[in-house]
């Protein structure tokens, strides 16, 4: 009788935590980490994913400027934090890894970027090196020191995604023009580090998207025809979509946003 009491507690035991175990599951709330989220496509991509009850860790070089994200924290009820960086600073995104640990990051967005504007990279007219480097550092470096820095965040969370805002301007066999000398190259190599990244990472259940938003109505692309640019809305919905779409089997694919597939 004494055994079949304690095989019952047993039992009862194990169903209990059985139960805690899928109400946590139940209650959990994914994150994303969103670099660029001032303006533009980095907004939007914090406005969609707020609006669908997600957490989001929304950075900024200079929040204090940043009046519609600031206002759009304001009534998120929690779900929108505000974290200042610059992603060329290595430092400042270790200390926000820091500051975030033991917070897991379901999809980490790398949307921060630059073009270094047209006219400061014209080839054998006027090229502006200091302003090369500093493309490179914002569209290649930052992004795979990101990916490095939140890694165990990545790690501990349910979806493990790595989003990357890429440009057709990066595939080099749609090229067939002379332009944008430090825009293509950069986002050429975010395809490759990324691409790299995506091999490595997949044994460890990350998957890592490459995504043109094609030419959208920001600030980025105001040199282009209204005309011509596809609403940021559409864009943000659009990247979301495909990341959701993101899995170990089609990890490391350069898509753009109707979800076909890119030429390197």
């Amino acid at each position: 009788m004494i055994r079949i009491f304690s095989r019952s507690l047993a039992l009862f035991a194990t169903l209990t935590l059985f139960a805690g175990t899928l109400a946590r599951a139940d209650d959990y709330v994914p994150t994303v980490l969103v670099t660029g989220a001032n303006r533009g496509i980095g907004l939007e991509l914090t406005r969609q994913y707020a609006a669908r009850g997600w957490k989001v860790i929304a950075t900024a070089r200079k929040p204090a400027e940043a009046t519609e994200l600031g206002a759009l924290a304001a009534k998120s009820e929690g779900r929108v934090n505000i974290e200042t960086l610059d992603v060329t600073d290595l430092a400042a995104i270790d200390a926000l890894a820091a500051k975030y640990q033991g917070q897991p990051v379901d999809v980490l967005f790398n949307n921060a970027g630059i073009t270094g504007g047209g006219n400061n990279q014209l080839f054998a007219k006027k090229m502006d090196w200091p302003v090369y480097e500093l493309v490179l550092r914002t569209n290649v470096i930052g992004p795979l020191k990101m990916a490095e820095a939140f890694l165990p965040h990545i790690l501990a969370s349910q979806q493990k995604k790595i989003s990357n805002v890429s440009s057709s301007q990066g595939s080099i066999g749609s090229m067939n023009n002379g332009m944008l000398y430090f825009y293509r190259p950069s986002k050429a190599a975010l395809n490759m580090e990324m691409r790299n990244l995506a091999i490595q990472l997949k044994s460890k259940g990350v998957a890592v998207a490459l995504i043109d938003p094609g030419p959208v109505d920001t600030d980025m692309m105001s040199m282009l025809p209204k005309k011509m640019l596809r609403p940021v809305e559409t864009a943000g919905s659009d990247l979301i979509r495909i990341t959701d779409q993101l899995s170990l089997e089609n990890s490391g694919t350069f898509w753009t946003f109707d979800g076909s597939v890119l030429p390197w």
